[in-house]
């Protein structure tokens, strides 16, 4: 499983301008690439919906070493219902934590040296004042569980990440591919994890020839497949392959071929400036304003 990584979490956002303001002013990342579709994706990537939609990837640095967040924006929507699956996404950034402070972003510090801040739409983030310990400050994603060591069988022996920690009487483990890669850590909740409208997505990759492999462990298993191994195209870039998994709990997992994954993942220079033009041409806002009405949730 050495040659597996962690890649990215979905977020599905309803009003670009605040978000990429966070992402890009508040905590400091950079616009990797953005792409537009005419078109809903056939592994669901902006969520159930048909219409027009972007994808926007934002990093600390290339995705090739850094694990990012994708922000997939439906047109039309202006915000999604958030359920308790998602706990928050962990950063060790003390620039992040001086730019929150410089910008009146509101910062809640929960534990000595962490503060705790929201992205537009309600995400979590918890910011560490301190710097990372390895090039990406991008340290966990944490999501709530009912049966921890249910999940830690899914996790752990079917997809084959290695268990760095694992505490039963808080409830909580962490988990991950490499030392040096963001982890994901599990945290048992009472009664179920509810998924609403804004639910994510994470992502892996893994070299193309263990998708049909791992698709085959899953059948094998009875584990859910939401998406079947299928072929994704974006114009003008690499045609990558993914199939899209789901854990006891729900939770939407993606694992997508590695090599192709590299080439369609290259950092665009021009990224920043295509989000800033679409949200330029994007008169929804207006639209819905001047007819006083609100957009639609999700």
């Amino acid at each position: 499983m050495a040659t597996r990584r962690a890649l990215h979490f979905v977020f599905k956002v309803g009003n670009r301008f605040q978000t990429a303001y966070f992402y890009r002013d508040v905590l400091g990342m950079k616009i990797l690439r953005h792409e537009e579709f005419d078109e809903g994706c056939k592994a669901t990537c902006n969520g159930p919906y048909d219409g027009k939609w972007s994808k926007t990837m934002v990093g600390f640095g290339p995705e090739d070493d850094h694990f990012v967040a994708e922000l997939t924006y439906n047109y039309g929507i202006g915000n999604y219902k958030l359920g308790n699956d998602f706990m928050g996404i962990t950063l060790a950034s003390s620039q992040a934590v001086s730019n929150a402070r410089k910008l009146e972003w509101p910062l809640t510090e929960v534990a000595e040296g962490v503060y705790e801040t929201e992205a537009p739409g309600g995400y979590k983030f918890y910011l560490q004042n301190c710097s990372p310990p390895w090039s990406d400050p991008v340290l966990k994603v944490t999501l709530s569980v009912s049966d921890l060591q249910k999940s830690l069988n899914y996790w752990s022996n079917l997809l084959g990440l290695k268990i760095y920690e694992k505490d039963e009487k808080t409830q909580r483990a962490l988990l991950g591919y490499a030392d040096n890669q963001c982890k994901l850590e599990l945290r048992g909740i009472q009664g179920e994890v509810d998924h609403a409208a804004a639910f994510g997505r994470i992502a892996f990759s893994c070299p193309q020839k263990e998708l049909p492999e791992l698709e085959d462990l899953m059948k094998r298993e009875n584990q859910k497949i939401l998406t079947p191994l299928v072929s994704l195209e974006t114009p003008g870039k690499a045609t990558v392959q993914v199939v899209i998994l789901a854990d006891p709990d729900g939770h939407e997992i993606c694992f997508v071929g590695d090599e192709a994954f590299r080439e369609l993942s290259k950092m665009d220079p021009a990224g920043s400036k295509l989000l800033d033009d679409a949200m330029a041409e994007d008169k929804s806002d207006e639209w819905f304003a001047e007819r006083n009405k609100p957009k639609a949730s999700g």
